[in-house]
């Protein structure tokens, strides 16, 4: 793949890494539970892609 596609996927992972990071942090502050279930989905609607990852996230505290 070319350097501009390299770089614009780096750049669109960061985002969404930040981005659901301060989300779920934000989330977890009231939340009393301590593991939680999660999926993440991205979708590329104009290619027909969808790809879907689960896990967990506990609390530490």
């Amino acid at each position: 793949m070319s350097d501009d596609f390299n770089m614009s996927m780096r750049k669109f992972l960061k985002q969404v890494g930040v981005t659901s990071q301060q989300a779920i942090e934000d989330a977890m502050r009231g939340a009393d539970g301590k593991e939680y279930a999660v999926r993440a989905v991205i979708s590329i609607d104009a290619l027909d892609m969808t790809h879907e990852v689960t896990g967990t996230i506990k609390r530490g505290d």
